[in-house]
Order: C-alpha cells, then structure tokens, then sequence
C-alpha cells in the first residue's frame, strides 16, 4: 500500500479527531461560561452542564479513539468507521432539526456542512481501502 494513500487516510482521521476534540472540549470545560460566548443561548442548570460535560467525554472518547486508529494500523478500519457512524448521526440529527426547527445559526450550519464532507470522506477512504486489499 502506498504512503499516499495512508497519508490520506491518517488525515481524514487526524483533522475528524482534533476537530471532534476541540469541540467536545468548547462544549464541557466550562459550559455556563464558554457557550453564552459562542452561541445564543446560556447553560443555567447544573442539569444542562451535566449533559454537556456528557457531551465532552463522548467527543473526547471517540476523538481518542480516531487518534488510536492513525497509530495503530489494526484500528484503522474500526475508528474510520466509527467516525464515519458518528457523523452521520450528527449530521442526521441536524437535518431532522432543519426539517422540525427551521435553519440554525451560521456556526450550526458550517458543523453540519463539515459533519457531512467529513462522513463522506471516510466513506470513500473505507472503499478506497476494500479495493486495495
């Protein structure tokens, strides 16, 4: 197998894990403070700091994982595929909330645009990778 094509591989996983990290990280470091700034609305409940710290570390876990699969070479398949799961469900959540909700602001819409090239990409890295073997 050629360095290009692992390279391609490592950095769909490379850019889908930090990208995933930092966002996790924004949503549970300190949601009552960080999110009023990015977002219009406020974190006023422990309940709802809860379900963002919630947020955090499953963001966080699967980044981790993403990462393991750029690393070692017997996850790469697994953490590509998972990656490819985890975006599509996002960018499934956001489309059925477009349908119900209406547009969301301009950083929601930019996530789901990046949820959807970065599945989309992953996919094509998994065919890429059952032809080659």
């Amino acid at each position: 197998m050629s360095n290009q094509i692992i390279t391609h591989r490592n950095l769909h996983l490379g850019i889908t894990s930090i990208t995933i990290g930092l966002v996790g990280l924004t949503y549970g470091i300190c949601p009552s403070k960080v999110l009023p700034l990015l977002f219009t609305f406020k974190v006023e409940s422990v309940d709802l700091n809860h379900v963002f710290r919630a947020t955090m570390g499953l963001y966080v876990g699967f980044a981790t994982y993403w990462m393991i699969g750029i690393f070692k070479f017997e996850h790469w398949r697994n953490a590509t595929l998972s990656s490819v799961i985890f975006m599509g469900g996002l960018a499934f959540g956001r489309m059925i909330s477009i349908i119900i909700d209406g547009a969301p602001s301009i950083a929601f819409s930019l996530g789901a645009v990046a949820e959807i090239v970065l599945m989309l990409w992953g996919i094509n890295n998994l065919k890429i990778a059952s032809k080659t073997k």
